[in-house]
């Protein structure tokens, strides 16, 4: 099992950036595909971003691509998610969440660990 902790997130304009960051501690995540998923007030939990676990391999949720970027450094057991372009819509609480395989995966049933969750608030 691994323990997330989320970072990074906050209250900013529309059209603003925010940097997540998600550490990871309790066994590495360097050999394990990672996502962000996010919920706002009163909705499901819905897909973000993935990540496989060499980085090089990558998959947005359509609402997001070209404002997102994933990243991952597995040397401090870290993944990322660039923020720009931010709209309201994006406001929600973002979570991290690892895998126990290698590939990526849009869905939350198959991420077994996750984080408690960062706020993020885009105001117009």
């Amino acid at each position: 099992q691994v323990q997330l902790v989320e970072s990074g997130g906050g209250l900013v304009q529309a059209g603003g950036s925010l940097r997540l960051s998600c550490a990871a501690s309790g066994r590495t995540v360097s050999n394990i595909a990672m996502g962000w998923f996010r919920q706002a007030p009163g909705k499901e939990r819905e897909f973000v971003a993935a990540i496989n676990w060499t980085g090089r391999v990558t998959n947005y949720a359509d609402s997001v691509k070209g404002r997102f970027t994933i990243s991952r450094d597995n040397a401090k057991n870290t993944v990322y998610l660039q923020m720009n372009s931010l709209k309201p819509e994006d406001t929600a609480v973002y979570y991290c969440a690892a895998r126990s395989a290698a590939i990526i995966s849009a869905m939350t049933w198959e991420y077994r660990d996750w984080g408690q969750g960062t706020q993020v608030t885009v105001s117009s």
